[in-house]
């Protein structure tokens, strides 16, 4: 989630980029600085980049310098790198800002680029050596965090890896576009970031860097009386590790801390806050809502923590196994079983909370992944611990914790145990509407509205829930027990609800999914899409995910205004012609590093445009296109050939140009090329294997299959197909409530993009032209994850508009006929814990839920797209489908595409 939270620092309401808030103060002064003389200068929304245009081309690859700093010395350490980078010829990039380097170090950063202020790009090793000599002089006293993936140069602020300079691509190991370094025999292989120093094979560390290896190695755990077991957790901060007492042999935790890492919003690093986690565990000794405090050390710069070993779930991974709704047979003895053990939970919970007041402490940071549910060897009966305290508080000093998960972060008129009350209140409705909490500082009315959809599902008591909304909605009144009773003590300060711009702020008469009709919905999201309209900016037009602020994306069909002029078009709604000609400009002159695909690109664009009737714009776009090294993309639907694929073999017939057409039978040629068979993919889908699924796995392939066979009769291509939808069903396994979705290893997903119901669609169309009782029955176990009750996420590619969508294409099931669908009438329905209004009009949030978004993947225009698969009437079906699949009556080819 660090990403997202960096992009929510811009703006209130929706995903932003920092330069783009206007915020005054929030680059560094070297931001503002005069390019110089000879030197060319780009600027992106976290780093500024600088290199001579007078001296020849750098390498492509070779040893890079970062340098690392703390907030407090990053202005000094900037002004000494410019100074000594630009009379020498030497590029250089560096973090734009101080929220930047503030979000990138902060605890949910990634380990492996976290530290990193500056990069030198040296052009030799000789030059590599001299740099890092003069600099680390010009350096001394700047502090930083340490660069987990780098070497550590002498005791200062300057590390080294070996990387890319330019920037360049391959496919990774999972079948993605990732960054690139050539190897040992010139072949393209992944630039590995990791969260660890290493040298690749094909080169060696110089020589004059083996000395701060052997330092760096000289730091071992060989004297510590702790044996590590097993790693628990990972995050910016540092490792939190299971490991044995050789002493004895009890089981402990060691919580680690980096100095300079890890940082809160008060700018605390790791280590200041393991040592006040050490001073309140010692305040709690003996209270059995805490872990015991053992042992508190150093070890080289690094600080640990040792505490008593606590058996049990975090409250979290146990809501996930019994929240009903997420499977597919939920019976109302399932319901009234969860609530009844949600409720006795939340009483334990209550009371853990209170015996921390009683000893003066504020938790600070309440939410599942911090509760523990254990069960009691006496007695068998669950009990509740409290742990990770490093931003508690004391009670008495009326402090807020400057860290806390967002679904349960106190706005900031709360203080003191108003800040635990408010998490708890979140609990009481997060409990039974999992992560919904998240999009309360978008619109704190929602809380009254979640509550009325809780006390509607579940046979909660009413009292409860009004209690807890009063908490988070500000309004005086008792903190609340279990049961709606008072817990003691003093009433919350009233706070204004967070407005919504344009004054439309009422969930009241807005209309909502599954009550309203269809002209309503479309109309009141149309008008919300049409409000956040941005035509005056140039790298977006309506706001979205944070991918639409990668090259091209903001164009995208997935993430940008290709897509949402695409569903507005679908639902029969008018698009704005100032609007087109904004898309048209910009794909007259697309930004360098745009993608080619059909959802992440400019193939996607293409197909657009010409359905929006720009067909000069289109064919000019696809000649760009074509003249690209498109063959050696990933066959992905999303992303690679085939997306690209199926858009020019629709729009080659649309428009007549044989061009098109030609080249997507070589598309068609290349992805049978790469296929294999059934079982040469892997059984986990992601991480280092290739994704299964609809977006980025072999649906998309067998769908460019099932098209070139409707138009060729060629049975071999059905083979293709069949064999393309084995390989995703092998990432496939079976839930508890017999659904077949998509395995992650880890967790199992039913999604559009990579999960259940985008396979089940290719498979639906694949089974209406060959029989086969084998996959007819895989598919009615696709189509079972239909039947869940309750997705995270409102959106259409990781979504329930997805299985809306999903639906709506085919995946409804031999037995359902023309009229109503109780199915989908449920899954519309369920869009309403998502519902937020936004200027008159009626919206959704994105990905993560902590902003808003209008886009096609993960926004409202997603969600609209969905409802108009089902609602409209219309044959709106997703794009790209319609040419695998039989004509609907009254459809006019080539005007749908």
């Amino acid at each position: 989630m660090d990403q997202y939270e960096l992009y929510c620092l811009a703006d209130p309401h929706f995903y932003d980029t920092l330069p783009q808030s206007g915020a005054q103060g929030a680059d560094f002064t070297a931001s503002g600085r005069p390019v110089p003389e000879g030197w060319a200068h780009q600027a992106t929304d976290t780093w500024m980049y600088y290199a001579p245009t007078g001296e020849p081309p750098l390498p492509a690859q070779g040893w890079k310098i970062h340098v690392s700093a703390r907030v407090d010395d990053a202005e000094r350490a900037l002004a000494a790198v410019w100074d000594y980078c630009v009379p020498r010829g030497i590029a250089f990039k560096f973090l734009r800002g101080a929220p930047v380097v503030i979000m990138l170090n902060s605890k949910a950063a990634s380990r492996a680029s976290s530290g990193k202020l500056v990069t030198i790009y040296p052009r030799d090793e000789a030059r590599l050596e001299l740099i890092l000599k003069e600099l680390n002089e010009l350096l001394h006293g700047v502090t930083g965090p340490y660069i987990l993936s780098d070497l550590r140069y002498g005791e200062g602020p300057l590390f080294v890896r070996y990387g890319g300079f330019a920037e360049r691509h391959t496919l990774s190991g999972a079948g993605e576009r990732v960054l690139a370094i050539e190897d040992g025999d010139g072949r393209l292989v992944p630039d590995v970031r990791n969260a660890v120093f290493g040298v690749p094979p094909w080169t060696t560390l110089p020589a004059f860097l083996e000395p701060h290896l052997a330092a760096r190695n000289a730091v071992t755990t060989t004297d510590l009386p702790y044996q590590v077991e097993n790693v628990l957790h990972f995050s910016n901060g540092g490792g939190v590790y299971l490991a044995k007492d050789t002493r004895t042999g009890e089981r402990v935790v060691l919580k680690e801390a980096r100095p300079h890492a890890g940082l809160d919003a008060a700018g605390r690093d790791a280590v200041a806050r393991l040592a006040h986690e050490r001073d309140i565990l010692a305040r709690l000794a003996g209270l059995p809502a805490a872990p015991a405090l053992i042992d508190h050390f150093a070890l080289g710069e690094h600080w640990f923590l040792v505490m008593e070993f606590i058996d049990g779930n975090p409250l979290q991974r146990k809501l996930v196994q019994r929240y009903p709704f997420t499977r597919a047979d939920c019976e109302p003895e399932d319901v009234a079983e969860y609530t009844g053990w949600a409720l006795a939970t939340l009483e334990r919970v209550q009371d853990a909370v209170d015996s921390l007041h009683e000893r003066g402490v504020v938790f600070g940071d309440l939410h599942p992944d911090n509760i523990l549910i254990t069960t009691d060897a006496e007695t068998g009966e669950e009990r509740v611990v409290l742990i990770d305290y490093e931003v508690a508080t004391l009670a008495g000093e009326g402090a807020r914790a400057a860290l806390a998960h967002p679904a349960f972060s106190a706005p900031p008129d709360r203080q003191g145990v108003e800040v635990d009350d408010y998490a708890m209140a979140c609990l009481r409705l997060g409990m039974f509407a999992p992560q919904c909490t998240i999009m309360l500082p978008l619109h704190r009315a929602k809380a009254r509205h979640l509550g009325a959809l809780v006390t509607e599902t579940f046979p909660v008591p009413p009292a409860m829930i009004d209690t807890a909304i009063s908490v988070i909605e500000g309004r005086a009144g008792d903190r609340t027990g279990a049961e709606g009773g008072t817990a003691g003590g003093d009433p919350v300060t009233a706070s204004p609800l967070s407005k919504v711009p344009g004054g439309e702020d009422s969930m009241d008469g807005l209309p909502m999914p599954g009550a309203a009709s269809w002209d309503e919905l479309r109309e009141a999201m149309g008008r919300a899409i049409v409000a956040a309209a941005t035509p005056e900016r140039q790298d977006r037009l309506f706001p979205g995910d944070i991918a639409q602020f990668r090259p091209g994306r903001g164009l995208s069909v997935a993430h940008g205004a290709a897509g949402v002029l695409y569903a507005l078009t679908e639902a029969g709604l008018p698009t704005d012609p100032a609007h087109h000609d904004w898309l048209r400009a910009r794909a007259k002159d697309p930004e360098p590093g745009s993608g080619l695909g059909f959802y992440d690109g400019l193939h996607g664009v293409a197909h657009v445009l010409h359905r929006l009737g720009h067909r000069s714009d289109a064919l000019d776009l696809l000649d760009v296109c074509l003249r690209e090294k498109w063959e050696d993309l990933e066959p992905a639907l999303s992303t690679g050939l085939s997306g690209i694929g199926l858009s020019l073999m629709l729009l080659g017939e649309a428009t007549g140009e044989s061009e098109l057409t030609r080249a997507a039978h070589r598309a068609v040629d290349i992805c049978a090329e790469r296929l294999g068979g059934p079982e040469d993919v892997p059984e986990i889908s992601g991480g280092t294997n290739p994704r299964a699924g609809l977006m980025h796995g072999a649906s998309g392939p067998a769908l460019l299959f099932l098209a070139a066979h409707r138009r060729t009769g060629d049975p071999a291509l059905l083979d293709l197909a069949g064999t393309a939808l084995r390989q995703d069903l092998r990432r496939c396994r079976r839930a508890a409530d017999g659904s077949l979705q998509v395995n992650q290893g880890w967790r199992l997903l039913p999604y559009l993009d990579e999960g259940s119901v985008g396979i089940g669609v290719v498979l639906a169309e694949y089974l209406a032209l060959r029989e086969d009782p084998d996959l007819a029955t895989e598919l009615a176990a696709l189509r079972t994850v239909a039947r869940s009750g309750y997705f995270v996420q409102p959106g259409l590619f990781t979504g329930r508009a997805g299985i809306i969508a999903a639906l709506g294409a085919g995946l409804r099931g031999p037995d359902a006929g023309e009229g109503p669908d109780p199915l989908i009438d449920r899954q519309v329905r369920g869009l309403a814990w998502h519902a937020l209004p936004y200027r008159g009009g009626l919206a959704f949030p994105g990905d993560q839920l902590l902003r808003l978004s209008m886009d096609f993947a993960t926004g409202t225009a997603g969600v609209l797209f969905a409802l108009a698969t089902v609602m409209s009437g219309r044959p709106v079906r997703l794009p790209l489908l319609s040419a695998a699949s039989p004509r609907p009556v009254g459809h006019e080819y080539g005007k749908e595409v």
